[in-house]
């Protein structure tokens, strides 16, 4: 999975790792705001690596967890989605707007090829063909509201994605970029 390669979303140990994410996010998601110790844990629990002063606003939602990781003093905000088949790097002091989106998961445009032709219901196998691509975000990005960054996709430090934008591509380091698909407008830093 992490390596790109085809991969079974029924496998045992991937499921282990589901179902030991949505118990930590079912609580995660409804301890009290003002918990923030048990927040903090729950995060340190289910998340590969967090940093300090980092917040989640609930709810969040992913579906492994360790394979996020999320720099000093970084801020999500509610109702986000990690799908996280493989990794995704947050750096340091970024801004993740509510309902953004962050896929890791992809699968073949020709459903000849995503739809496996030799599955038997309760092979342990899934029906559909799926891959995946890691995200990486940079250091001082803001990622605006109801963005959503496809797999693969890097988004350079210093950098700002504006709201209800669909990153396709990389975008580079210090610049305004938006739309769908996200283009950059212009330069915002050296």
């Amino acid at each position: 999975m992490l390596a790109g390669e085809f991969y079974n979303s029924r496998d045992p140990e991937l499921l282990a790792m589901y179902h030991r994410a949505r118990r930590l996010l079912g609580e995660f998601n409804h301890t009290a705001s003002s918990d923030a110790a048990m927040k903090e844990h729950l995060l340190r629990e289910l998340l590969g690596k967090l940093g300090r002063g980092v917040w989640i606003e609930a709810p969040f939602y992913c579906d492994y967890g360790e394979y996020i990781t999320i720099g000093d003093n970084s801020f999500v905000n509610f109702n986000c989605m990690f799908l996280d088949c493989n990794r995704i790097e947050i750096g340091k002091n970024a801004l993740i707007a509510p309902n953004v989106q962050i896929y890791t998961a992809y699968h073949p445009l020709d459903a000849r090829e995503r739809i496996r032709k030799d599955w038997h219901e309760g092979d342990g196998q899934a029906i559909y063909r799926t891959q995946s691509a890691p995200v990486t975000v940079g250091d001082n990005v803001w990622i605006g509201g109801g963005t959503i960054v496809l797999p693969g996709v890097r988004i350079g430090s210093n950098s700002t994605v504006g709201a209800g934008s669909v990153v396709t591509k990389d975008v580079p380091e210090g610049v305004l970029a938006l739309g769908s698909p996200c283009r950059v407008v212009r330069k915002i830093s050296p």
